[in-house]
């Protein structure tokens, strides 16, 4: 992920949030060794207003126990010298920043405080819409009870740096830089006496690692670059009139497994210059041949069509975002591209919008999250379209068992031929199963004209020649919630009508209203 998020934008940071618990070391150590810019560790005390109770009393560990482990552990892998460490969890004042910094915090989150600065009463219902103070609500009525002003932050944060300062001079240390990482400033406070506190041994928390003379104990140095070598470059220079003037190019490349995310790069450089709208259909369009590794396609902008001859590897498509990817068999193949896997596991992982068609099976979790791109496949693994909250789905073959787990939004339509579709949906969505309307029948047909257009499908050949036998034998998943708010916008848009007619105002609807004068007919 962390590679791919590089290749969606080669110029961010990337940062990783992880929570404070037993082992975060270890976790964090590989997001260092992934090249993250950033990693914060997130400490038990905090949680937003819509946290439940339990999750902000119950889960992780202190921050200065996780950010202590994640401390040694980078100075002990040589890695802390290129990533930036944070942390937060109610972190309140000056001398929350020494401690943290003392145990090896680059930077320090604060959530809490200013808000209380600015205002908050700390009701916990953030998530309601109904905030009595007018900062987590978009209540007209209720924002106006908003107090706050930037000078109240302002004045909060002086305090803490104020504090701070004085704490750093009676140590002796001039910069921040200079009491990162140095727990030997640091000591159990003896004169504490409770029963609770009796036998509690500090010292793995305060652990000072012995390095190299000069080793830093903060990051001085950017990750390496990862991105070099990526297939991208190559596409981006030959892809410039069409990113820049929008001029038409076709392209043909070989791909192989150690090419990650072909795609991102080039669609980082379309949405830099054109925005979410992206280029014309088909402005770019690229015959790949090969094996792709994962999330081929990740990121793909409007504008951009990928056809790969071949297969593919997990997360292809990931955040797919207009453009049109197209996986099927190379030329010349003897075997049945139904029954053969094309693609890996979550694919269309997060996609918001654009087109995929694949000839051939695909693994598990398939438009897991998907929110707008619209898909056609051959048949699916176990948990197909889980947490799917837009877009569309057509399985044209047998799926695995737990489909449509967390289903909220968007429609899967699948061809069940053999009637045991139903026993492999999940439970919870057993009863929001429909067959094709009308309107549903003419979007399934379209899509599986495409698909065969695109790909050469048997399968997708024989769907639309024996269309009328078939129909009744493809299954809609159509959540409830999501037919909850079309039917609702629909009442809108039904009352938005009715208002445009409403009151005392005359309509002609024989002529120009200034034809006739009078009262009319």
């Amino acid at each position: 992920l962390i590679y791919d998020l590089r290749c969606s934008n080669p110029t961010a940071s990337v940062s990783v949030k992880l929570v404070a618990e037993v082992g975060v070391g270890t976790v964090a150590a590989g997001v260092a060794k992934a090249n993250a810019d950033h990693v914060l560790i997130a400490g038990h005390d905090g949680g937003t207003g819509a946290s439940p109770l339990s999750s902000i009393v119950s889960a992780g560990v202190p921050w200065e126990i996780g950010l202590a482990e994640t401390q040694q552990t980078l100075l002990r892998n040589d890695l802390r010298s290129r990533i930036v460490v944070q942390t937060d969890g109610q972190l309140k004042t000056g001398r929350d920043v020494a401690i943290a910094a003392m145990l090896g915090a680059d930077e320090y989150g604060f959530s809490t405080a200013p808000l209380i600065a600015t205002g908050c009463i700390m009701m916990r219902a953030c998530h309601l819409n109904t905030c009595p103070v007018g900062i987590a609500t978009q209540d007209p009525e209720l924002v106006k009870r908003f107090a706050g002003q930037p000078e109240h932050v302002i004045n909060y944060f002086f305090f803490v740096a104020e504090e701070l300062r004085g704490i750093m001079a009676s140590l002796g240390f001039r910069t921040m830089n200079e009491m990162i990482g140095r727990t030997d400033f640091l000591e159990a406070d003896e004169a504490v006496e409770h029963w609770k506190a009796r036998g509690v041994d500090l010292g793995a928390l305060l652990a000072y690692p012995e390095l190299p003379e000069g080793a830093p104990r903060h990051r001085v140095e950017a990750p390496p670059p990862v991105l070099d070598d990526h297939l991208d470059w190559e596409l981006v220079e030959e892809c410039r009139g069409a990113i820049e003037a929008g001029r038409p190019i076709a392209l043909e490349r070989d791909v192989k497994n150690i090419h990650r995310c072909v795609g991102g790069v080039l669609s980082s450089h379309v949405a830099k210059r054109h925005g979410i709208e992206g280029l014309a259909e088909d402005t770019i369009r690229v015959d790949f041949h090969g094996t792709a590794g994962q999330s081929f396609g990740g990121w793909l902008a409007h504008g951009v069509t990928f056809t790969l001859h071949g297969d593919a590897n997990d997360y292809t498509g990931k955040g797919l975002s207009g453009g049109t990817l197209v996986v099927k068999p190379p030329p010349g193949v003897t075997y049945r591209s139904e029954e053969n896997v094309a693609i890996g596991n979550v694919v269309l992982y997060g996609a918001t919008s654009g087109k995929a068609f694949f000839r051939g099976l695909a693994g598990e979790r398939f438009c897991v999250r998907n929110s707008g791109a619209t898909a056609v496949v051959e048949g699916v693994g176990d948990h197909g379209c889980e947490y799917m909250t837009g877009g569309r789905a057509v399985i044209l073959g047998e799926t695995g068992r737990n489909f449509a787990a967390g289903m909220s939004g968007g429609l899967a339509f699948v061809l069940d031929e053999h009637s045991r579709f139903a026993g492999r949906v999940n439970p919870t969505m057993s009863d929001q199963l429909e067959p094709l309307s009308e309107a549903d029948a003419i979007e399934v047909y379209e899509l599986v004209t495409e698909h065969f257009e695109r790909t050469g499908s048997p399968v997708a050949r024989r769907v639309l020649d024996t269309w009328e036998e078939l129909r009744s034998k493809f299954v809609k998943v159509f959540p409830a919630d999501y037919k909850r708010v079309l039917a609702e916008l629909g009442e809108q848009e039904d009352a938005a009508s009715a208002d445009e007619f409403s009151g005392d105002e005359t309509v002609d609807v024989i002529g120009h209203p200034d034809v006739r004068l009078g009262e009319g007919e």
